[in-house]
């Protein structure tokens, strides 16, 4: 295989006219063929994250200055319907890493943005987003990993857990809780004291590098600090979910399509009573069910994407609303899939098994559907002149894809 040409090398003011078409046919070429393979050994090889880097993909919507694309937010919501149509570990990489780049950009100071973006827009060095913890899902407020100030550092002590590609990352978008607040820094993989244990096993995204984050009084320096003291944190955290938020809605879209093109493919070959499985009305039902609402989600999506493109402020709620609806109808495309393949559908021979487990993990992460229908219905409340308290705190951050 010839060696991948330098990020440094290609037009980078090409991504933004990128087509969806070419996306659909990287993600047809590099990542589909193999997705199984990758969910049935739990890897992703670095040499397809390369290609994934060379493309451009991973630093797609940073400014040019730092080696990014400055790609629209619709663009970035293709290219991740693209990959979630392909193989779930593919957009949750995207996710990931482009959650902590996007982070850096809107939160950072300008000698952060200059230290990190380059790195991370060409794959120099890739990121993870560690939040959750073994007891804090989706309440960010109970975030228990402390950061604590000494001299010109802080010394980070807690434990991270699911957090997505960490098992490759090189860098670490850490919250951490400080006197002052929830907190974020950029801890780079080989700070004394951090240590990185994989987790095998998992139902769906099995090949998503997911790992339990170990941070043993780990010493940061404060230039590694984002944002201002108090709000910094809350800031970072919520820019972070608006950008993971649409990435996945935009994957659970691919995973529907995907679901539908393969129900439509073996109920068209598939016969039964003399007939094929698609001339059965029933069968018809699910078919057209799971055509509607995949475009129903893609529309949301989309939507979102516009809404963010314009900085109105609805796009953080249009974001979450496309999230909480696309991962659930994902959940019931892939179960409606693997119940059109009868027992075949619960055979490893048949990507719907894959499309069923990672639509699962859709409905958890980036905020689960019930805590986008507290948030949501919040929203509509508040709209309408109401107040919605929940346990006393209207403050509810979902659980991340992390």
């Amino acid at each position: 295989m010839n060696p991948l040409p330098p990020i440094a090398t290609r037009d980078r003011a090409a991504l933004s006219n990128t087509q969806p078409g070419t996306y659909r046919a990287f993600a047809a070429r590099e990542l589909a063929p193999y997705a199984d393979a990758w969910h049935a050994s739990e890897t992703f090889p670095m040499a397809t994250i390369k290609r994934v880097a060379a493309e451009g993909y991973l630093g797609m919507t940073l400014p040019r200055r730092y080696g990014g694309g400055e790609a629209s937010w619709s663009a970035l919501a293709q290219l991740a319907e693209a990959f979630g149509w392909a193989c779930s570990a593919a957009r949750s990489l995207l996710t990931v890493h482009s959650m902590v780049a996007h982070t850096i950009e809107r939160c950072g100071s300008d000698e952060q943005r200059a230290c990190w973006l380059p790195r991370l827009a060409c794959g120099e060095q890739l990121a993870a987003f560690a939040l959750s913890e073994p007891e804090v899902g989706s309440d960010a407020n109970a975030v228990a990993t402390s950061a604590r100030s000494e001299g010109n550092d802080y010394v980070l002590s807690g434990t991270k857990k699911w957090t997505t590609f960490a098992e490759t990352a090189d860098v670490f978008l850490v919250f951490a809780q400080e006197p002052s607040g929830l907190a974020a820094f950029v801890v780079e993989r080989s700070t004394p004291g951090l240590e990185v244990d994989p987790i095998r096993g998992l139902l769906g995204v099995r090949a998503g590098g997911t790992c339990t984050v170990r941070l043993n009084g780990c010493r940061v320096p404060r230039a590694n600090r984002l944002g201002r003291p108090g709000m910094g944190g809350r800031f970072a955290l919520a820019t972070a979910l608006v950008h993971g938020r649409l990435t996945v809605a935009a994957g659970c879209v691919g995973l529907a399509q995907a679901a539908l093109e393969a129900s439509a493919r073996y109920t068209s070959e598939r016969h039964q009573f003399g007939q094929p499985l698609m001339s059965f009305q029933l069968v018809r039902r699910l078919i057209t069910d799971m055509s509607v609402q995949t475009e129903a989600a893609r529309g949301l999506t989309q939507r979102a994407a516009r809404l963010l493109e314009a900085t109105q402020p609805d796009g953080p709620t249009a974001t979450a609303q496309a999230k909480y609806y696309a991962a659930i109808v994902a959940a019931k495309a892939t179960a409606d899939a693997v119940q059109l393949h009868g027992g075949s559908g619960c055979s490893s021979e048949h990507s719907v098994q894959r499309f069923f487990c990672d639509a699962k993990v859709m409905e958890l992460i980036e905020g689960t559907n019930e805590i986008h229908q507290i948030t949501l219905a919040q929203d509509v409340y508040r709209r309408h002149g109401a107040v919605l308290q929940t346990n006393g705190n209207a403050n509810v951050f979902g659980k991340t894809d992390a």
